[in-house]
């Protein structure tokens, strides 16, 4: 068997295997939808909150999946995600998010983050191609609509980060406590263009596919750094950068999901230019690669000080974005990369005993003992890291 039949044939063992802990450990049969967070042993958190970037990550990595395997359970778990979106976290009085709620159901954090606004986006377009549930478009547009309503900025360019329930400015803007608390950032500008693309395919309106050439537009000016080819992460409402670490796993997810989504804008010029940055971003984030294939977590520039983990997410992104970079210019270094990363994945991240992949590890190859599923640890990277080199590869 040649390396890449092996390699996909061992990613669709991993797609089941990802998949199937899912199914099994976080439906929450005692409050509804899925359970809030399952922590480093796989003991069950029952009453933790219940994040909508991690419902939307599941309803789109199941439906997703559910193309490739025809699985009916995978499709039962992703309408579980959809119903529990639509009824729970879909905000019908303002038209928004809520990024939490209560094990009860009841909102807790009722912040529009649009980050998370642009992931129900994704996951629902992605539902609609197996459902063809019109209520799922329907949220999908109404959500894209609220975007570009109020985090658009029309005198400056690009997304403003957060606002409140009520749609008003909110103080506090971060993603998560380690960002900086920024009006304007790479991660969700990469997130909005990601979810607007894949509504594209099922919502032709051409309107929004101007707005998709706009922003990818905005992300070529701003956010890619074409001297060193890495990702500049934070700016202010006027576009003034505050510097921040390189971030290896966001350039290398960045190298290809944005080729990807020019190619769905159908912009030529765009295509063009986001397969040649896709190859640079291949490039530098080879600075990122241990000797044992692994790619690190990040690195602060300004001290030249490596953060010293390698976190799952990164792993996966890492294996999408260096295959991209082989088809694009049939250069086996890259193909020796994907290769030698899914080694390490296999040695190090796999928890072979329970199922699911670990947060990561250190540099002495101790765990990282965090979430096996939680705010941030979903099954969206590992599934569609499968799923893309699965579907690239050909027989």
């Amino acid at each position: 068997m040649s390396k890449l039949k092996e390699l996909k044939s061992e990613l669709s063992v991993e797609l089941d295997s990802i998949l199937k802990y899912w199914s099994e450990h976080t439906v929450d049969n005692q409050n509804g939808g899925f359970i809030g967070q399952i922590d480093f042993n796989d003991h069950l958190i029952a009453y933790a909150e219940k994040g909508s970037v991690l419902n939307a990550r599941i309803l789109w990595s199941f439906s997703a999946s559910y193309q490739f395997t025809k699985n009916e359970e995978h499709k039962k778990i992703a309408t579980r995600a959809f119903e529990f979106l639509s009824k729970h976290f879909y905000d019908a009085e303002f038209g928004g998010l809520f990024w939490s709620i209560n094990a009860d159901k009841t909102p807790k954090d009722t912040k529009n983050q649009i980050y998370a606004l642009a992931f129900a986006i994704y996951g629902l377009s992605e539902y609609y191609v197996i459902s063809k549930e019109e209520k799922a478009l329907k949220i999908a547009i109404n959500l894209y609509l609220q975007i570009e309503r109020h985090s658009y900025d029309s005198i400056n360019g690009g997304y403003l980060e957060a606002f409140t329930r009520e749609w008003k400015p909110i103080a506090d803007l971060r993603l998560s406590e380690k960002d900086a608390n920024e009006k304007k950032t790479m991660n969700t500008h990469l997130h909005i263009v990601e979810a607007y693309a894949n509504l594209l395919k099922v919502w032709k309106n051409k309107k929004l596919q101007n707005v998709i050439v706009a922003l990818l537009q905005t992300i070529e000016k701003h956010f890619i750094n074409t001297e060193t080819g890495h990702l500049r992460l934070f700016f202010n409402e006027e576009w003034i950068e505050k510097p921040d670490v390189i971030s290896y796993g966001h350039d290398i997810e960045a190298a290809w999901l944005l080729m990807q989504c020019a190619e769905i804008s159908e912009d030529k010029n765009l295509i063009t230019n986001y397969k040649k940055h896709a190859i640079q971003m291949a490039e530098v984030t080879q600075e990122g690669l241990d000797a044992d294939g692994g790619l690190w977590y990040e690195l602060d520039s300004e001290n030249n000080e490596l953060i010293a983990e390698k976190h799952w997410w990164v792993q996966a992104e890492a294996l999408i974005g260096f295959y991209n970079a082989y088809q694009l210019t049939d250069n086996e270094k890259y193909l020796d990369l994907v290769l030698k990363n899914w080694d390490f994945i296999k040695k190090h991240i796999l928890d072979k005993e329970n199922g699911e992949w670990f947060w990561g590890v250190y540099r002495d190859y101790t765990l990282i003992e965090k979430d096996k599923a939680g705010f941030w640890k979903c099954p969206y990277h590992n599934s569609r890291a499968c799923l893309e080199l699965i579907q690239r590869i050909k027989d």
